[in-house]
Formats: structure tokens, C-alpha cells, sequence
């Protein structure tokens, strides 16, 4: 029987990239894993959090841990919301609590996409191709949060057809930051644009990252610049063919 794994697929997947899920899921199913999307899953609560709305916070965490409590892996296409559910449900309850206890122990389970395809499936090419140069952005909690930063490029370099070209400043922030874009729409456009220089410079036709707030932010850039360029989550270019 093939191992089972399951989706937190996070809002901005759920309501505006549904394909990456999908895309995600086709991935996994191809390293032999049965896939299991539970319904009943909601926000992680990183918005409330990140904006000190504690309880509202807890309340995600406690539906989170309740969903997904019985799942041996919970995989999710977001370093953000991995991040959230692996290093911040802990520090929403104090230790003796109960859900501190299940949040510790999910902590173990929730992984990042591309950091369960390199360090679980301990898998490097998944057999896509994907005929085009591309760049990758690195989003900021995976890169400082859970150090995800050479593995996606190892997943990126085993793709047949497929030309990687480095960013001069593929660390820096893409601006988006969640509530940070709104309440800073001057700033965190200045930041995208800055991003979208040095994309430019690759001459990449591509912009990949394992972070659809980010992709939508970029994007929204390079449309309203009339740009060429098109924006993919990595787990859409593994499931090309």
C-alpha cells in the first residue's frame, strides 16, 4: 500500500491557484503516494497572527490540529504557511496546555512541498520537462524560517528542457508580506519593482517559487509593466510533461 499524505493546500491556493494544488497532487501521486485532501481545512491563521489577533490565531491552530491530527505527513505548498503550523502554532499556547502538546507534535509532520520531495521521498527528479529559462525567487519564510533554499534548485536542475538563470538578488523580499502590501502599498510596490529589475536582468522567461503570495505579487508587477514573463510554482513545473 502506498504511503498517505495529506493536502493543506492554504487559502490563496484554495481560491485563486487551484491548479497549483492540483499540480502538487499529481506530483506526489507520481512518487507513489496516496493523496488525502480533508475538506474541513481552513486558513492556518498566520493573517490574524502575524497581526496580533491572538485568539482569532488559536482558533485557526485548534481547527488546523483537529483537521490533519491523525495524518502522518501534511505537505503544503507554502513556506509561509508551513512555517506557521511547523514553528508558530507552539507559541499561540503555553506549554502544559494541551494544544501545545499537539502542536509540538504536528510540528514533525507539516512539511513544505519541495522539502518533502528532497528530504522524505528523498527524490531529486521526478521526471518533468519543461522546455524554457527560469529564475527562482526565494520567499522569505521558507529561506529564513525553515532554510529551504538549495533544495528547490536541485528539483529545478533535474528537469529535462529546462534552463536555470540566477536572480543578482533572488533572497530579497518581493514586498508582498501579507498585510504588509496593503498597509505599505508605496513601499511593497518599490520592493516588487526592484525584484522585477533583476528578474529582467536573467533574461528568464519564467519566475519560479514555492510561494503563491509571492507569484502573485510579482505578477502583478510584470502585468502592469506589460511584460513577458509568466509566474509558476514549482510544483507546476514538476508536473509538466
Amino acid at each position: 500500500m502506498p504511503r498517505k499524505v495529506w493536502l493543506f493546500v492554504t487559502c490563496i491556493v484554495d481560491q485563486l491557484f487551484p491548479r497549483v494544488g492540483m499540480a502538487m497532487a499529481e506530483v506526489l501521486e507520481g512518487l507513489g503516494y496516496s493523496v488525502i485532501f480533508p475538506e474541513a481545512q481552513t486558513c492556518c491563521g498566520q493573517p490574524a497572527f502575524n497581526s496580533g489577533y491572538l485568539d482569532p490565531a488559536r482558533d485557526a491552530a485548534r481547527h488546523f490540529l483537529s483537521v490533519f491530527r491523525d495524518a502522518e505527513f501534511v505537505v503544503v505548498p507554502s513556506g509561509s504557511c508551513t512555517a506557521m503550523a511547523s514553528r508558530h502554532f507552539a507559541d499561540l499556547f503555553p506549554i502544559g496546555d494541551p494544544w501545545h502538546a499537539e502542536s509540538m507534535a504536528m510540528a514533525s509532520k507539516v512539511f513544505e512541498f519541495s522539502k518533502f520531495i528532497t528530504d522524505v521521498a528523498n527524490v531529486e527528479d521526478v521526471g518533468a520537462r519543461f522546455e524554457g529559462s527560469v529564475t527562482y525567487h526565494d520567499s522569505c519564510h521558507a529561506l529564513r524560517e525553515l532554510c529551504v533554499k538549495d533544495g528547490p534548485r536541485r528539483l529545478l536542475s533535474r528537469v529535462r528542457g529546462l534552463e536555470m538563470r540566477e536572480m543578482d538578488i533572488a533572497e530579497e523580499c518581493c514586498g508582498f508580506g501579507g498585510t504588509f502590501s496593503i498597509k505599505f502599498p508605496e513601499v511593497s510596490g518599490g520592493m516588487a519593482r526592484t525584484k522585477i529589475d533583476s528578474i529582467l536582468r536573467t533574461g528568464a522567461s519564467t519566475v519560479v517559487s514555492i510561494d503563491s503570495s509571492c507569484l502573485m505579487q510579482l505578477q502583478g508587477a510584470i502585468s502592469k509593466a506589460g511584460l513577458p514573463i509568466q509566474t509558476l510554482h514549482l510544483a507546476e513545473v514538476l508536473a509538466s510533461r
